[in-house]
C-alpha cells in the first residue's frame, strides 16, 4: 500500500505540470523549448539507462533495449510520414474539390498524432507506477529512491502530455482529459503490482521503445515548432534548462 500512496504524489505532480503548461500565454515557444529539453533529459538520463539495465541482452552485437529505441523512433516517423503522404493525396484531390476535404484530413491526422503521443505518455506513467510498486517490493530504500525520481519527473510528464495534445490541434477539454488520465496512471500501475509484477525484461524493451518515440517528438516536432515563430536565444536556453533540470532531478534521486 505504501507504493500506492507514493503514486498519489505522482498524481499531484502530473496535474501541477499540466496546469503550468496551460497557463503560458504568449510564452508558448519557451514552454515548447523547455518541454523538448525535459523530454531529451528524461530519455538520456532516465529511460535509456534503465532500459539497458532491464534488458541487457544483445542481438547481433547491439543491446535489445537500443534496438527497441530505434524501432520506437522509426515507428512514429513512419506514422507521421504516412499522414504526410495522405495529406499530399488529399491535397491533389482538393484541387478539384476546393480544398474542403484536405483541410479536414490535415486537421484530423494531426490530432491523431497528438492523441497517440499523449496516450503513449499515459502508458509510460502506468509503467512509472509499476516501477514504484516493484521497487517497494525489492525494499523500502530502493522504493524510496525510485519514488523520488518518478514523482519529480511526473511534473514533466504532465507538462508534456498537455503541451503535446494541444500542439497537434486538440481542444483544451481533450487535453485536460488526457492530463487526468496521465495523472491517474501511476496510481493504477502501482495498484496493479499489488497483484503481480511486470517481467523485468519486457519492461526494459518497453522503455527502450518509448525512448525512441519521445526523442522523435522532441527533435522532429516540438523543437522546430518552438523555433519557427521565435528563433530566439531564450528558446534555446529553455531547452538547455530543461535538460539540466532533468539531470539535477535524476542526480539527486539516484
Amino acid at each position: 500500500m505504501t507504493a500506492v500512496l507514493v503514486a498519489a504524489g505522482a498524481f499531484l505532480m502530473t496535474l501541477i505540470g499540466g496546469f503550468v503548461a496551460q497557463r503560458t500565454g504568449d510564452r508558448r515557444h519557451l514552454v515548447l523549448g523547455f518541454a523538448a529539453g525535459l523530454m531529451l533529459g528524461v530519455v538520456a538520463f532516465d529511460l535509456l539507462p534503465e532500459a539497458i539495465h532491464q534488458a541487457p541482452g544483445e542481438v547481433h552485437g547491439v543491446p535489445q533495449a537500443l534496438l527497441m529505441f530505434a524501432v520506437g523512433f522509426l515507428t512514429i516517423h513512419v506514422v507521421e510520414r504516412a499522414v504526410a503522404i495522405h495529406r499530399g493525396h488529399e491535397g491533389e484531390y482538393a484541387e478539384h474539390t476546393h480544398g474542403h476535404h484536405h483541410g479536414h484530413a490535415h486537421h484530423a491526422g494531426a490530432q491523431g498524432i497528438g492523441l497517440t503521443a499523449a496516450l503513449a505518455l499515459v502508458g509510460h506513467s502506468v509503467m512509472d507506477g509499476f516501477a514504484i510498486g516493484a521497487a517497494f517490493q525489492a525494499g523500502t530504500t530502493v522504493g524510496t529512491v525510485v519514488a523520488i525520481a518518478v514523482v519529480a519527473h511526473d511534473f514533466a510528464d504532465g507538462f508534456n502530455t498537455y503541451t503535446i495534445t494541444r500542439l497537434y490541434g486538440n481542444n483544451r477539454r481533450r487535453a485536460l482529459t488526457l492530463l487526468a488520465a496521465d495523472a491517474l496512471a501511476p496510481v493504477s500501475g502501482a495498484a496493479i503490482t499489488l497483484a503481480f509484477t511486470i517481467p523485468e525484461h519486457l519492461l526494459g524493451l518497453y522503455l527502450g521503445f518509448f525512448s525512441g518515440f519521445l526523442l522523435y517528438l522532441a527533435t522532429s516536432d516540438i523543437l522546430p515548432e518552438a523555433h519557427s515563430p521565435h528563433p530566439s536565444r531564450s528558446t534555446l536556453l529553455c531547452t538547455v534548462a530543461g535538460v539540466g533540470f532533468m539531470w539535477l532531478v535524476i542526480g539527486f534521486a539516484s
